[in-house]
């Protein structure tokens, strides 16, 4: 079939009718206003590309280009559309397509669109990467006009979007859609969920005056106006001063809108509600919010494009109908990177409460591939509210921010008996650990504790794991990690509770006893007995076994990974790499960037990956610096905790507040470190889940249950359950397909860090006090200031840093440790002063500053910065491109 009427479209015929063509069938036959019309079907296209020799050669090109490759896209694009256009149509498809034309009247005035199959899609767009041609007039612009929408699907915009969105160049077709041209009044584009700040109920719409192309193509600023519930929330009238318009000949231009007019409302009130119910209308026929083009003319609306908006961020599924609020948990937890079924399931396993009541506590919810805290329940007790917002800021400032800005949202509501249940018993247990705590509490005696405990709690869990056989391991996993909450906030609790106290002790007698409250910083450098930072010194010293072996050194920077441990064998010194290495990955081959994921692979299991660390480190760390660095860390904490006792004792009643104060001192260097074990032990048990899990993949992938091993990580725990019990009804295969393809547009988003159950994304703020003017706002959590060159780092297992550049990322989780002792600075875009990789910052003693709002993109890698981690801000003294 050639040639389709509209009114025979529907969503159904993608393959034939393309992404545009399907939705405006599909509006159509539903009995929306949509200008009636032809599809030129993709058969058409397939005859008249399929007849060149050359399309082969074309697309092996494009397989091997990257996005970046910007010449050369340019110059494949220019060839491959002259190409087209020069092939010639059958004669019978023009008979065809001419039929269809005339059938729309005498010599009718056309809009020409161009539809592809990989546009308008419920997870990809493609929005303005093909071509639009309107008032199109006669037979030979008809045929220019389908020559060139053919043609732009090879456009510039168009290859690079399908090679950043993995679209096959081969796969993708296109057909051609001809409607009877609406020459309109006031035309625009209408957003039934708002764009900016995702807002599910508030309708955007964008309206100026003639042709939609003025809009589209940025010549004019147009009205903004927003609709709530059918009520005009919002009306930004701008200064209209052009608009697109058609020409007698064909075509259109743009011309100039009489002074008087320019500032008038292109749409009257009641237009604009009327628009925003045929708006719900089509969002309430597809289910999801849509992009819409719409014009009026004559006063008589028409919709002349409908598409998913897939930039805005899914919402979770809310538990009633009330106004919830959630914090991202990937923020908190450094890890902002879309998660597997099977490890998103993890953590939402139902978890009893680890000190209070005997309830349960509120699940994460899953949304866009990430997991969130519904904090609604917490924001309404008053108590619970203030604790909230204390402990969130230590983890990520903004998110606590950007909860503030709306708590008049959340009013709190008196204190429900059984929200408290247990405080009686457990708080009176908890201050007398505490307490003993800060009375004679001794680190190294807590580290041992600690520790002993946490292997003994692994030991149980690996023991339980190897006695269990099929579906019951999974059983357990979900206890296990149920269970862990409570040994992991219960048994050694009270040593976290014992540092934050003694911190918040310090702080408010520095007031009181009026010695220098800025020295305490200083005390969080080279803090003892934490686990992630003797990782990162200990690597060091893997490293430096190799420095008296040149060849060994050579052969970490060019052996392939196949192979890389056995060829260590056959060099000098390799063995004795090999071996301290192998110690190493031992204790904390259990980790890695992402380590949260179930489905992220260990550095036990791809010892390579650190590979680029090491190499770095030998580049940019001479022998034995990173424990020399430790050592002035320690110094200068010691330092700092003798000048503010030596204030205290000059005071009167010194000696006693000096006692008070040299204990408090000691209590929190010795137990802050430990906080870092609680992340350790979780993601030694996380490890421990992930073989028992790659083992089911195995057997199932043996069984053809599974296409392969690794996708077992797409489905969730309870349906691995099902399937080895044999009630899993589902198609495995479609759904691991289906579920991969989700996976791969949620790694497209961004996840907001607080967001309300109606979609409104909230930002939060930092202030930025003295900074200078154009100065990147961040919040210090290690002071000093440096210079050095950006080296932005979106994937750490690849990545290796020179002698003083400072780095530049996302988030930290421990598995980017490693790049620690190689960086001169770090700035992040997400973090509070309690994360990971503030923490292990002030220990190494790096300057720092978090919560840099998009950091990664605004700083270009190499460009010149001068960070102050004191203050708070990052200064670019020169871009990248200006670098000799």
């Amino acid at each position: 079939m050639n040639c389709v009427n509209l009114d025979r479209v529907n969503r159904t015929h993608l393959p034939i009718a393309g992404g545009k063509g399907a939705n405006l069938g599909e509006l159509r036959q539903a009995g929306f206003p949509v200008p009636p019309g032809f599809c030129i079907t993709t058969s058409v296209y397939d005859a008249v590309v399929g007849q060149s020799a050359r399309m082969d050669s074309f697309y092996e090109k494009l397989s091997l280009l990257k996005a970046e490759d910007y010449k050369e896209i340019r110059s494949l694009s220019q060839r491959m559309r002259q190409h087209i256009i020069g092939l010639p149509i059958p004669d019978e498809m023009i008979e065809d397509i001419l039929g269809a034309w005339r059938e729309m009247g005498d010599h009718p005035v056309v809009a020409v669109r161009s539809s592809a199959t990989a546009e308008d899609l419920p997870t990809a767009s493609f929005a303005g990467q093909q071509d639009t041609f309107l008032n199109v007039t006669g037979e030979r612009q008809l045929f220019e006009a389908i020559r060139q929408c053919w043609s732009s699907l090879f456009s510039e915009r168009a290859i690079a979007y399908r090679i950043n969105s993995g679209f096959d160049h081969r796969s993708v077709r296109l057909a051609v859609i001809v409607q009877l041209l609406i020459v309109p009044d006031v035309s625009g584009v209408m957003f039934t969920a708002d764009p900016i700040t995702g807002n599910r109920r508030v309708i955007s719409i964008d309206a100026s005056f003639g042709l939609g192309e003025a809009l589209v193509s940025g010549l004019v600023n147009p009205d903004l106006y927003q609709v709530r519930q059918g009520e005009i929330v919002k009306k930004q009238i701008s200064c209209k001063q052009s608009a697109v318009c058609t020409l007698t000949g064909g075509g259109t231009a743009v011309e100039g809108i009489p002074e008087q007019k320019q500032k008038e409302q292109a749409l009257s009130d009641e237009e604009i509600v009327t628009l925003a119910r045929i708006g719900e209308r089509i969002q309430a026929h597809y289910g999801s919010e849509q992009d819409i083009e719409w014009c009026l003319s004559g006063g008589q609306f028409y919709i002349v494009q409908a598409r998913p908006i897939t930039s805005i961020f899914p919402i979770p599924k809310a538990s009633d109908d009330g106004l919830h609020i959630y914090f991202s948990f990937g923020h908190i937890q450094m890890m902002t990177d879309a998660m597997s079924p099977a490890g998103m399931s993890i953590w939402q396993t139902p978890r009893e409460r680890a000190f209070v009541g005997e309830g349960r506590v509120e699940p994460l919810v899953e949304a866009g591939g990430r997991l969130f805290m519904d904090a609604t329940r917490s924001l309404k007790d008053s108590l619970a509210r203030k604790v909230t917002l204390q402990m969130i800021g230590k983890m990520d400032a903004l998110i606590a921010s950007a909860a503030r800005q709306i708590l008049d949202r959340f009013p709190v509501k008196e204190k429900s008996t059984s929200d408290w249940e247990g405080l009686e018993e457990m708080l009176p247990r908890l201050a007398t650990q505490v307490l003993k705590d800060m009375l004679e509490g001794e680190g190294q005696a807590a580290y041992k504790e600690v520790e002993d405990g946490a292997d003994h709690y692994v030991d149980i869990c690996r023991q339980r794991l190897d006695e269990c056989g099929g579906a019951d391991k999974i059983t357990y996993i979900h206890q296990n990690f149920e269970s862990l909450g409570h040994y992991l906030m219960g048994e050694n609790f009270h040593y976290m509770v014992a540092s934050m106290v003694a911190q918040h002790l310090l702080e408010l007698l520095a007031k009181w006893w009026n010695f220098d409250g800025g020295e305490l910083i200083t005390l969080n450098k080279s803090l003892p007995f934490n686990v992630t930072g003797e990782m990162g010194l200990e690597l060091g010293d893997v490293a430096d076994i190799c420095r008296p072996y040149p060849e060994l050194v050579a052969y970490l920077r060019n052996a392939a990974e196949d192979g890389f441990m056995e060829g260590l064998d056959a060099i000098a010194g390799g063995p004795e790499f090999k071996a301290a290495f192998a110690q190493w990955l031992e204790r904390y081959g259990v980790r890695c960037p992402g380590e949260i994921d179930i489905m992220r692979t260990r550095w036990a299991e791809r010892p390579y990956m650190l590979i680029p660390s090491i190499v770095g480190h030998l580049d940019s760390v001479k022998h034995g610096e990173h424990r020399e660095r430790f050592r002035q860390g320690e110094q200068e904490a010691e330092r700092a905790a003798g000048r503010i006792l030596s204030q205290v004792r000059s005071r009167e009643d010194g000696a006693f507040k000096e006692r008070i104060v040299s204990r408090l001192i000691t209590v929190y260097r010795s137990f802050m470190g430990l906080r870092e074990h609680h992340k350790f032990v979780l993601v030694r048990h996380l490890a421990l889940y992930r073989k028992v899990v790659l083992e089911l993949g195995d057997d199932l992938a043996v069984e053809g249950v599974l296409p392969a091993r690794d996708d077992i990580f797409f489905l969730a725990l309870p349906e691995m359950k099902e399937i080895l019990n044999g009630s899993f009804e589902d198609d495995v295969p479609s759904l691991i397909a289906a579920r991969k393809e989700s996976f791969k547009h949620y790694q497209r988003l961004q996840p907001p860090r607080v967001f309300t159950s109606e979609g409104e994304i909230i930002e939060g703020r930092l202030e930025g006090g003295d900074a200078p003017e154009g100065a990147l706002i961040g919040l210090p959590v290690s002071p000093g200031i440096v210079e050095g060159r950006a080296r932005v780092v979106l994937d750490p297992s690849t990545a290796a840093l020179k002698e003083g550049e400072i780095l530049v990322a996302p988030f930290t989780d421990p598995g980017w440790t490693p790049l620690f002792q190689q960086a001169k600075g770090l700035i992040t875009e997400i973090g509070g002063m309690m994360t990971h990789g503030s923490v292990i910052a002030r220990e190494y003693g790096i300057p720092a500053i978090v919560g840099v709002d998009r950091a990664t993109t605004l700083i270009r890698d190499g460009a010149l910065l001068r960070l102050d981690g004191t203050a708070g801000h990052v200064i670019v003294l020169e871009e990248a491109h200006t670098m000799a």
